[in-house]
């Protein structure tokens, strides 16, 4: 007899089917986090990594900071759909466009969130997996750079931040209004000139941030030494500190110290069971790692090539190539994400319930799809251009193969307050918090 069967038989013996499902359910929650799950973290690099983190220096007009986009106000996202960073004045959703310097355009993807990103088994990283772990790439990872990749990152987080400095809407700005625009506006990234080294090149000038490197990098014998992996691997170690998070309430069920009150115990039986939520949001951090088509709507200007025309966002297809992946994005984690909305690769749903409700079954869900759920600062923008095209509607529609799941009110509101059970408040908080000020002597996000 199979301990499945062994464990139905004695539930039914305790009182009902009901009981036995929900014990087999329950012997698929994951291992608990422990210690050894996540890599070690030099205090002195991630104080370090804090200020640099909160310093606009870093972009190429000295305006938008790492966390303009990933503040802990908002879940160590920004509270937006899609975000304005280039081009953008206040924080969060308050956040409007600067009439002096327009932006371009939106940030094409939705801001994700920042918790656990110092697990040693993680893998992949952004929505279409453009970074991921690969022995055989220089320094061991795979990026869009190929083979132009320097080596020198620390870790697949580490190797993340090179994105954002180099992105003309994120942060490097358009062509005019920097030196490190211009660098990338003509392709020159890596090496003497490029954009990475005049970043390294302004935080270096900063005395206190050219000693402080020296005494966190003992191979730094100079300002003129430091380069942007040293930098990119302090904010790396700053993020693994400040946001690991393993003492939510769900936590403390993994490691058998608690239960969960009503309605979040059926909501976790509903994700482990019949939602089949767990299929996917699979481990500890509550993700495969892994690509599906699941039909979230497409907002926003798309993540294709600029001199494309189209709004679309083919999501790992734009990666691999294959047709298979069309329209597949990376399961995200559910740390915390009670707080981290918008929801959906391009921010499409304002609420968690929301989004549940609409990712049961997203086929219909894509059909009735109102735009006004988005939270998205006024900009002279088309942002509805995929999903007032039918065909294009039906493309996204017709990728997803999952079945639908029938969910009613009482099954939304119970898986709602089980992923609530996901937020930890200790890694809400953040251990270290946001800094007064920073050596540059720039404004603090």
């Amino acid at each position: 007899m199979t301990l499945k069967r062994i464990i139905g038989v004695l539930g039914i013996l305790a009182g009902t089917q009901a009981a036995a499902e929900t014990t087999v359910q329950r012997h698929v929650l994951p291992e608990p986090l422990t210690n050894a799950d996540f890599l070690p973290v030099d205090p002195d690099a991630a104080k370090l990594g804090q200020l640099l983190f909160y310093d606009p220096i870093l972009s190429g007009g000295r305006d938008v900071a790492c966390a303009t986009c990933h503040h802990p106000k908002f879940g160590t996202g920004d509270g937006l759909s899609l975000g304005l960073g280039d081009g953008g004045r206040g924080l969060g959703p308050d956040r409007i466009a600067d009439p002096a310097n327009l932006p371009e355009e939106r940030v094409p993807r939705n801001a994700p969130a920042l918790f656990n990103l110092g697990l040693r088994d993680l893998t992949v990283l952004f929505d279409d997996g453009r970074i991921s772990v690969d022995p055989n790439r220089p320094g061991g990872i795979r990026t869009p750079l190929e083979d132009e990749m320097v080596t020198g990152f620390a870790s697949l987080l580490s190797a993340q931040t090179m994105f954002p400095v180099l992105s003309p809407d994120e942060m490097a700005g358009h062509y005019a209004e920097s030196d490190v625009a211009r660098a990338v506006r003509q392709g020159l990234l890596t090496g003497p000139g490029g954009a990475w080294d005049l970043i390294a090149r302004r935080v270096a000038a900063i005395p206190v941030y050219a000693r402080m490197f020296q005494t966190v990098y003992p191979h730094l014998t100079g300002p003129d030494d430091i380069g942007f992996t040293d930098i990119s691997n302090a904010i790396a170690a700053f993020m693994e500190l400040e946001w690991r998070s393993d003492t939510a309430p769900f936590d403390a069920v993994l490691r058998g110290e608690a239960t969960l009150p009503e309605p979040a115990a059926t909501g976790m039986d509903l994700f482990y069971g019949r939602a089949g939520c767990g299929t996917c949001h699979s481990g500890p951090l509550l993700t495969d790692q892994g690509y599906h088509a699941m039909g979230a709507p497409q907002i926003g200007p798309g993540k294709g090539a600029r001199f494309e025309a189209s709004n679309r966002d083919e999501g790992r297809f734009e990666v691999t190539g294959q047709p298979e992946d069309l329209f597949a994005f990376r399961t995200p984690s559910l740390r915390n994400v009670a707080l981290t909305g918008p929801y959906g690769h391009a921010g499409s749903h304002a609420t968690l319930a929301g989004f549940v409700a609409d990712h049961a079954d997203p086929v219909a869900a894509l059909s009735r799809y109102d735009i006004a759920q988005a939270v998205l600062p006024r900009l002279d923008v088309r942002d509805d251009a995929i999903m007032s095209d039918p065909a294009e509607v039906a493309a996204i529609a017709a990728a997803v193969t999952t079945p639908p799941v029938a969910l009613s009110d009482e099954d939304v509101t119970a898986l709602v307050a089980f992923l609530d059970s996901l937020t930890d408040p200790t890694a809400i908080k953040g251990r270290m918090g946001v800094p007064t000020a920073v050596p540059s002597g720039l404004p603090v996000p």
